[in-house]
């Protein structure tokens, strides 16, 4: 081979790789699930009782974890369920994937946050909810889960703004009980 031909050869080696288009794909709320979102956030936020806020909310995540995009949704099917016990803690390749492939998808990053959260990693949680909020400003998941994260770290003026946040979407949460300053939920007829 000529010195030439050697060069070239390695020229074509250290060249960087063409740039092919990803898997990427964008995903974006149907019309009518965002409608739906619309009306049961207001429905949520204005609850009487924790069992009416209860059943609302759980509207609410099976709208996110059931997008409309059928491929999507099993993707997110099969992580929630091939964890078992473990749930999405040991599913942190596919939720990776996931993000991967639809990198506007809310719930995926919510995933990957809770999955971080059950592994002790909390500060990866919290870039995961950040994630997860700009998609989706009301993900009252995300923002309890924050101020869990925060309350474990001990940072409690962080935890109680974020919990805060999430009981003006949500006021019946749970984790309302680890912040007594706050009271019961509000009392509405």
């Amino acid at each position: 081979m000529s010195t030439l031909h050697r060069l070239v050869f390695a020229a074509l080696l250290l060249a960087p790789a063409p740039i092919t288009p990803g898997l990427a794909q964008s995903y974006g709320q149907s019309e009518a699930q965002s409608a739906q979102l619309d009306v049961l956030f207001d429905q949520l936020s204005a609850a009487t009782d924790a069992q009416t806020a209860r059943i609302i909310a759980n509207d609410i995540w099976q709208i996110w974890i059931r997008p409309d995009d059928p491929v999507l949704a099993a993707r997110v099917a099969e992580i929630m369920s091939a964890g078992g016990f473990a749930g999405p803690a040991s599913q942190i390749p596919l939720i990776d994937a996931l993000i991967a492939d639809y990198p506007d998808y809310a719930e995926g990053w919510n995933l990957r946050a809770t999955a971080h959260f059950l592994n002790g990693a909390y500060e990866q949680s919290l870039a995961d909810i950040v994630e997860t909020l700009d998609r989706e400003p009301r993900h009252f998941g995300a923002l309890s889960g924050r101020a869990l994260i925060y309350h474990a770290q001990g940072k409690r003026a962080l935890a109680l703004e974020a919990i805060t946040q999430a009981l003006d979407i949500h006021p019946f949460l749970a984790e309302r009980a680890l912040f007594p300053e706050l009271g019961p939920p509000p009392i509405r007829s």
